[in-house]
């Protein structure tokens, strides 16, 4: 008779960062699959194999912590701001940097436009800056704000842009004009702020609320509570689920229907920061005050990446460092 036995959700450990990992971003699909890029207060950007989090390379240059990061959908660019009062872009092939943007204050957030051809940054000044990278002079300043950014997105085509800041307020605005188009007052700061892949809704994680908005007419499509004071939430490309994680150590994996907490799971030990779903759905990535990006399954004993089927339970995660990968080159 066969021994019934219970799936355990065992995440992927990426080490190598020494401080807490603050902001992290997945790139679009390419012919070698997709990129995970996580910002750290080490002040050193790692960018990763997205699937399996195998370590590819670190981003050297910046002289303080760093807070946000992107790539661009093609995985070409990478973007980094840091508490130095600079915002970089960086070949992410070679590691190379290719652009260096001076600020007045701390860069909290970086975003690239859909087509990689602009950046845009949010800092401690209180203002929006776009920067045009095929003619990067001076940037274009968008002001309104009334507090530090925290995170910044463009949508559609690149032509609005939405932002979330310590003001406790989400602001869309038009590109062109820097004009404020919608304004949505939170009683908590947004400490987390995603656009869906399809640009439909944001998702916003504010005190104990995971909400949801439509980008289109600014209405608020769901709110749920959540156990913990939350920092970052993702939802699932169909709409499915959402994650979030925040205070209590926990992520927590939710059903965007009707709000059921479906899973919960205490694998990092420390606030959790940031979290994302990869671009396919199949797993969610993790940053914690702990110092380590954990990768988990979006569906628990499906052959994925790193982890593959098995009726036996696995009894630890696996460890992908840096030391690691270079061990193995």
């Amino acid at each position: 008779m066969a021994v019934p036995t219970t799936l355990r959700q065992t995440p992927l450990t990426c080490s190598g960062h020494t401080r807490p990992v603050v902001d992290l971003a997945f790139s679009g699909f390419t012919e070698k699959g997709y990129f995970l890029i996580s910002a750290c207060k080490d002040g050193k950007p790692m960018m990763r194999q997205g699937d399996t989090g195998d370590w590819l390379g670190t981003f050297e240059g910046h002289k303080g912590a760093v807070w946000g990061v992107a790539l661009s959908q093609d995985a070409s660019k990478a973007a980094s701001g840091a508490a130095d009062f600079i915002a970089k872009v960086w070949d992410a092939v070679t590691g190379e940097e290719i652009h260096s943007f001076q600020h007045q204050h701390i860069v909290k957030c970086v975003a690239f436009s859909p087509d990689g051809s602009l950046l845009a940054t949010g800092s401690n000044e209180k203002l929006l800056r776009i920067y045009d990278l095929n003619n990067p002079t001076d940037p274009f300043i968008i002001s309104g704000h009334t507090s530090g950014l925290r995170h910044i997105a463009f949508l559609g085509n690149g032509e609005k842009i939405v932002s979330c800041a310590d003001d406790r307020t989400v602001r869309f605005w038009e590109r062109s004009t820097g004009k404020e188009i919608h304004r949505i007052d939170f009683t908590s700061i947004p400490n987390g702020m995603e656009v869906s892949n399809d640009d439909a809704i944001l998702t916003v994680a504010s005190g104990n609320t995971v909400s949801f908005w439509n980008t289109t007419n600014f209405e608020k499509i769901k709110e749920y509570q959540v156990p913990s004071q939350v920092h970052s939430a993702s939802l699932h490309p169909s709409r499915s689920v959402f994650v979030c994680g925040g205070e209590d150590f926990k992520m927590y994996k939710i059903d965007y229907s009707n709000g059921q907490e479906l899973e919960s799971f205490k694998g990092h030990f420390g606030p959790v920061h940031c979290v994302r779903f990869s671009p396919d759905g199949e797993l969610y990535a993790s940053g914690s005050e702990d110092g380590t990006l954990r990768l988990w399954q979006t569906t628990v004993g499906k052959s994925y990446g790193l982890w593959k089927c098995s009726t036996e339970t696995p009894t630890s995660s696996e460890i992908l460092s840096p030391a690691k990968a270079e061990t193995a080159a």
